[in-house]
């Protein structure tokens, strides 16, 4: 809720913002070039960042099966989902005998090598396509796989950039003079030993609903 509200604050400035569908929001691409004050739904993005070119999207669009069966795609977003809410579980009784917490799709992908394969193949046909295009950068996710490197297509250098994800990784990109940073969320940056943090997963909707609506001031007198 912290986030939604930080963003509205961004909104209500004017803040330029742009939001990139994916393959778990298929859904709002029907809504793509749609505006709400300074936000902008988008499937790709193009930036100028200090005199170099840079192409932010997804990802999904170099996948064969979401080239050639989108069934398999919603299959896999599914399995994928599952696969989240099994982590939650296994997570919970993790921390309820002290250990850590893990993530199982990372684990998963980082040992099968099919899955290394398909991370290269995604890396190199993104890159080679975006020196193609013109591009000193390329910027996406869906892999889940947290990455700043250069690649080499004939005689043209471009850096690939993957922000990783929210999920597995809690990793974001960031550009801060004149650089790029893989940036990862750790708990003890923000919360003292004293202080849990509040997961906005463990709360209902109707808990949900109703921080937002006393955000806002809706329903009060």
């Amino acid at each position: 809720m912290k986030i939604i509200k930080h963003l509205i604050g961004w909104m209500s400035q004017g803040v330029e913002m742009y939001y990139i569908t994916g393959n778990h929001d298929e859904i709002f691409r029907k809504f793509v070039n749609f505006e709400i004050g300074s936000l902008k739904i988008v499937n790709q993005l193009e930036l100028e960042i200090d005199g170099k070119k840079a192409w932010i999207f997804h990802g999904d669009v170099f996948d064969v099966t979401m080239q050639y069966s989108k069934w398999l795609t919603k299959l896999g977003a599914i399995g994928y989902d599952l696969l989240i809410l099994i982590n939650k579980l296994v997570n919970n009784c993790s921390q309820f005998f002290g250990k850590g917490k893990i993530s199982l799709s990372k684990k998963i992908k980082d040992k099968v090598k099919s899955a290394v394969k398909f991370i290269n193949d995604f890396e190199n046909t993104a890159t080679e396509i975006g020196v193609e295009k013109g591009y000193d950068y390329v910027i996406c996710g869906h892999i889940h796989q947290p990455e700043m490197k250069e690649f080499k297509h004939g005689n043209k250098r471009i850096q690939y950039l993957n922000s990783g994800d929210w999920i597995e990784n809690l990793t974001a990109l960031e550009y801060h003079k004149g650089s790029w940073n893989i940036f990862q969320f750790k708990e003890e940056y923000y919360f003292s030993e004293h202080e849990e943090a509040n997961d906005i997963t463990d709360k209902t909707s109707k808990e949900i609903f109703g921080e937002l609506l006393n955000d806002f001031n809706i329903g009060k007198r």
